[in-house]
């Protein structure tokens, strides 16, 4: 006799809700799949959003949204909120993005979209989730564009947006309260993460390349400071207030009818620590250096697009001011005997001394850009101009207003001397000192010639008596 089979164990049966619910879902999902072929695409979006309408008159949540961009323009908001909540991501976030920019020194931690963040403010939960869907392609302007040309406009196949969810009580709240918050404090978290930056002019502006990007810019890490700066201890504080009130006067500017502007003129031989005292300044207020080579520029007009391009809480330096154009007096200009034209040609071709038919920038284009209507482009700016002869430049520049505070950079004095052996030599006393400072008073060095001759020998006995020795044979 063959062996019988034994039977199968019997399957275990499934609970009827189970299986009620696996016949509801996949009735479901074939639902579905008939409307997205069968049913318009903005027929379904309008009845998601009459359906999400009904649903929320029994809720007592609101949702409140803040798209990427208002129209064609950058949203502000949206920005400041992705800076904010980088700060709000906890333990219990599952997915976040972490970047560092190529020239940035610090990593910059952001939302992922679809991930949801909660953050409280005033006892009261509010919450955050970052939606992203593809778009239609659409160009949108881009922020640091001038608004033409090549560059202007950035083409966008992806739509962002941040939705708040909230209590209906705290609406007026969230609207007053929260999002200033947010603005103020994303300013300040900005500030913080800021890598300083000195720009200067692209070389190949206006020669086919966008005309958007007139500046190029490398990490200012300039170590100069204050408190290393080889200058009287009162001008140096004098120069620090300045700068303080400055910044702290936005209100001020603005209720006397002023352009919230504040212009230097650093005026001395060469050598004296000019460009160090610009850098020193660029770290005490956290601002942007832009370096404005005027002998680079072509027009008046060109001068004009370059301010309008500047950032804010910006520092514009034009260095040798009396070297980049003909700035001198006017009036002496206008003595010089003016050469009769030949025929046919300009009757009038100079003015006051000037070539109008010559290119690049003029003294009333200057003066237009340093304080006439264009230099209100802007906020919070410093603008500092440095020559090695003040003498040399038009009296129209040097009035209050255009140059503000006029800062003579000296030879080096006995207290400048002091902080240059504390920098390069790190001693605060010697009984060589004595002898250094009393030639110092008799003999014209610079900071520059100082600081050489110091770092020539690292002991000090030996720099001291090597800086004498440079002291002496001066005349």
């Amino acid at each position: 006799m063959l062996p019988k089979t034994p039977r199968p164990p019997p399957h275990p049966r499934i609970p009827p809700i189970l299986s009620a619910a696996a016949s509801a879902a996949a009735t479901a999902m074939v639902l579905r799949s008939l409307a997205n072929d069968l049913i318009p695409h903005e027929f379904r979006h309008e009845l998601f959003l009459r359906l999400r309408r009904f649903l929320s008159r029994f809720s007592s949540e609101l949702t409140l949204t803040v798209d990427e961009y208002d129209g064609l323009y950058p949203n502000t908001l949206f920005q400041a909120a992705e800076t904010y909540l980088g700060t709000v991501i906890t333990p219990d976030t599952k997915r976040f993005r972490a970047s560092k920019p190529e020239r940035e020194k610090r990593i910059k931690v952001s939302v992922e979209k679809d991930e949801e963040l909660t953050d409280w403010f005033g006892g009261v939960p509010i919450k955050w989730r970052l939606f992203c869907k593809d778009t239609p392609g659409k160009y949108v302007v881009n922020p640091d564009s001038l608004g033409y040309g090549r560059g202007a406009a950035t083409l966008k196949t992806e739509a962002r947006c941040f939705e708040l969810v909230f209590h209906k009580k705290i609406k007026d709240k969230v609207i007053n309260e929260y999002l200033p918050y947010i603005l103020e404090k994303s300013k300040i978290l900005k500030e913080e993460q800021r890598t300083l930056k000195l720009w200067t002019l692209k070389i190949e502006r206006g020669m086919g390349g966008p005309r958007s990007k007139l500046w190029q810019s490398v990490n200012l890490d300039h170590p100069s400071t204050f408190d290393t700066l080889a200058m009287e201890l009162e001008a140096k504080e004098n120069i620090m207030a300045d700068l303080r009130r400055f910044v702290k006067r936005k209100e001020f500017y603005r209720r006397v009818g002023k352009a919230w502007k504040r212009g230097y003129l650093l005026y001395g031989p060469p050598g004296t620590g000019k460009s160090s005292l610009i850098a020193a300044m660029a770290n005490y207020l956290n601002f942007d250096v832009y370096d404005l080579e005027l002998t680079a520029m072509w027009s008046n007009s060109e001068l004009r697009n370059l301010l309008i391009s500047t950032a804010n809480q910006s520092i514009l330096v034009v260095e040798d001011i009396d070297c980049s154009i003909e700035l001198q007096d006017r009036f002496k200009a206008a003595k010089k005997p003016v050469v009769k034209p030949l025929v046919g040609g300009d009757p009038f071709p100079y003015e006051h001394g000037y070539d109008h038919g010559s290119t690049g920038v003029t003294l009333s284009g200057l003066l237009n850009f340093i304080d006439g209507l264009w230099s209100s482009c802007g906020d919070e700016r410093i603008i500092i101009f440095t020559t090695n002869h003040k003498e040399r430049l038009d009296p129209a520049l040097l009035r209050p207003g255009r140059m503000d505070v006029h800062i003579h950079m000296s030879y080096c004095t006995p207290c400048g001397f002091r902080m240059l052996a504390q920098n390069y030599l790190e001693i605060s006393e010697h009984p060589l000192f004595t002898e250094i400072e009393r030639l110092m008073k008799m003999k014209k060095v610079t900071p520059a010639e100082v600081g050489e001759q110091l770092l020539k020998n690292e002991e000090a006995e030996s720099a001291l008596r090597g800086l004498i020795e440079l002291l002496e044979e001066e005349g």
